[in-house]
């Protein structure tokens, strides 16, 4: 983890599992620019490890939904690091369950970390629905491939930056106070 609560501590990325953990470097720069996440709500879709919503609940966000395939390499750090209490796993497609309602919950923070490979389909899938789960004033930060973005044209994107072959979008949505 680069800062907060769990500042220091190493997340378990389990060889052989496919996932790709955020760099620290990404992450750090990434929350830079978010700023303040205290008291948030996150939805970390394709969590993989959970680095990213881990992050944030290090930073102060309240609670946290982790939604993967296959969450045990996320379970494992929720696991090891005592936040079972904060974090909610669901095994599942991440843009089915937001599709299907994300069982009523709004979110203040979405987090989107897909595998690159897969930009297009999520993108295609996700688009429609992903403004119905966002709460007022809700960022959804994007993580992809430059060479192959993830675009979500439904929002809009308020800052974009690029950090090796990733690249970090930052989205609201259209009618939000910060998009003006």
């Amino acid at each position: 983890m680069i800062a907060g609560e769990f500042g220091g501590r190493q997340l378990l990325a389990p060889r052989g599992w496919k996932v790709r953990p955020t760099p620290e470097r990404v992450r750090e720069a990434l929350f830079s620019a978010l700023g303040d996440v205290t008291g948030s709500t996150v939805a970390d879709l394709y969590c993989g490890t959970g680095a990213l919503g881990i992050e944030a609940i290090s930073r102060g966000a309240t609670r946290a939904v982790f939604v993967d395939q296959d969450t045990r390499p996320a379970m494992g750090n929720v696991h090891n690091l005592g936040l079972t209490g904060r974090v909610e796993l669901v095994r599942g497609d991440s843009a089915a369950w937001v599709a299907d309602g994300a069982g009523g919950q709004s979110f203040d923070l979405i987090l989107l970390d897909p595998p690159y490979r897969q930009a297009d389909v999520v993108a295609a899938a996700l688009d429609p629905v992903i403004a119905s789960i966002m709460a007022p004033g809700a960022k959804v930060v994007v993580e992809s491939e430059a060479g192959r973005p993830l675009e979500l044209p439904s929002l809009e994107v308020v800052r974009e930056r690029r950090y090796g072959r990733s690249l970090v979008t930052f989205h609201v949505h259209p009618s939000s106070p910060e998009s003006t």
